[in-house]
């Protein structure tokens, strides 16, 4: 198999509030965006791959649990201080979690998608 691109495509109830929160938190460029009625999509950079988000999802805003959302993006940054102010600059209340294989912040996309940012350093280790 000869993949060209790869990507994930994460279906929303929110579509605005999920986009702006990838666009603003993450700084992901769009790529393209398209509508068909009420069916949305906004293609987004996401390193070398793309993140596509797309209508027709549902929401637990209160933050969906491993059962109902198994997967989790993964962000890993140079400074997750640095991270943290910046999650909290939306008004999201997080804090760093301190484990033995490294440092993350928990949190979920304004649908409940559970998102973990990552210290760079501990993982490449």
């Amino acid at each position: 198999m000869n993949i060209q691109r790869h990507g994930i495509i994460l279906n929303v109830e929110n579509f605005d509030a999920c986009l702006h929160f990838y666009k603003t938190l993450f700084n992901l460029p769009v790529m393209f965006e398209k509508q068909e009625g009420d069916f949305r999509l906004c293609c987004l950079e996401f390193g070398t791959s793309y993140l596509m988000i797309e209508t027709e999802g549902f929401a637990e805003p209160e933050g969906k649990s491993i059962a109902t959302c198994p997967h989790k993006l993964r962000f890993n940054v140079s400074n997750i201080d640095a991270a943290l102010k910046d999650v909290r600059a939306l008004g999201i209340d997080a804090e760093i979690s301190m484990t033995d294989w490294g440092s993350v912040i928990n949190i979920h996309d304004p649908d409940g998608n559970r998102i973990g940012i990552r210290d760079e350093a501990s993982f490449a280790q």
